[in-house]
């Protein structure tokens, strides 16, 4: 069984006004927690993979451990690379069976984003592989990749529809006055750009930066059109918050139980992301058997 198409999730949310949440994992514990708590909801969930964990588990684990848990979930799921201007480890996702891929331009000059961006997605459809792209700078780094300049390279709209539809780009990852990682003041949200993008074309538009914001402010862009949103920030926060309390318990107790901790852990992600699911409006969307 293949993954879900990511194009289609978000097609269909944007379609029903709601977005599906997007999450970035880091192992087996948090693949199995992040999709057994859409099944639960029976929401669509997008599993998101940085550089880095694709570079330290290698493709065909990340593959295989994500497929498991998607064949045992009765709701879709699909696998994402996140953030990747590398343009080999995109074929090697592409290789390993991706559902999507996000190339990751935004730090070279629009000419030259442009022209890679139409060989990335080239290279992806001949694969029936889904691309996201990014050419703006998105204020933040993750997982060592981004920027903490919101003035290296940010495009007109109508620049912006222009490089996705020649290139044919699935999804866009827009500058939106969101960052990653938390905020240390509040945001300028530009909603009425994503109410621009969307009276312009069909394409999905993907939120980068959503942990910290407020359900108000979810509920706002989901309205304006967006349809793929993007948690990384708390679910590590949820994993490692999890982790360190857990250990705190065990040097107190001196009970020292491996397979306690994951539970643990996995409860912890399974509980952050069941919150954001009911924040997109993503559960119940999915007519899953009893």
């Amino acid at each position: 069984m293949s993954f879900a198409s990511t194009k289609e999730l978000t097609r269909q949310a944007r379609a029903d006004g709601y977005a599906v949440p997007a999450v970035n994992i880091v192992d087996g514990i948090s693949i199995a927690a992040v999709v057994a708590a859409a099944d639960e909801a029976a929401s669509p969930i997008i599993l998101q993979t940085s550089v880095k964990t694709v570079k330290y588990f290698g493709a065909a684990v990340l593959a295989a451990t994500a497929q498991a848990a998607a064949d045992a979930a009765r709701v879709p799921v699909a696998l994402h690379l996140d953030h990747c201007p590398d343009r080999a480890v995109i074929t090697e996702t592409i290789a390993h069976g991706w559902s999507s891929v996000l190339f990751d331009a935004s730090d070279r000059p629009l000419d030259e984003a442009w022209a890679q961006t139409r060989e990335v997605v080239a290279e992806a459809h001949a694969a029936g592989v889904d691309v996201e792209t990014e050419i703006e700078n998105i204020v933040g780094v993750e997982d060592g990749i981004g920027s903490d300049d919101p003035n290296v390279h940010y495009y007109s709209d109508e620049q912006l529809i222009a490089v996705a539809h020649d290139t044919g780009s699935d999804l866009i990852a827009p500058a939106l006055g969101t960052a990653h990682g938390l905020y240390t003041a509040a945001p300028v949200l530009l909603v009425d750009r994503v109410k621009s993008l969307s009276a312009q074309s069909d394409i999905s538009i993907v939120l980068h930066g959503g942990t910290g914001l407020s359900p108000d402010e979810f509920t706002a862009f989901i309205d304006a059109g967006v349809s793929k949103i993007n948690i990384s920030t708390a679910l590590k926060l949820a994993y490692m918050h999890s982790a360190r309390d857990h250990l705190a318990e065990a040097e107190r107790t001196g009970k020292w139980e491996p397979v306690k901790l994951f539970d643990q852990v996995g409860a912890s992600v399974r509980e952050i992301v069941a919150q954001h699911i009911a924040l997109f409006g993503s559960a119940q969307r999915i007519g899953v058997p009893a």
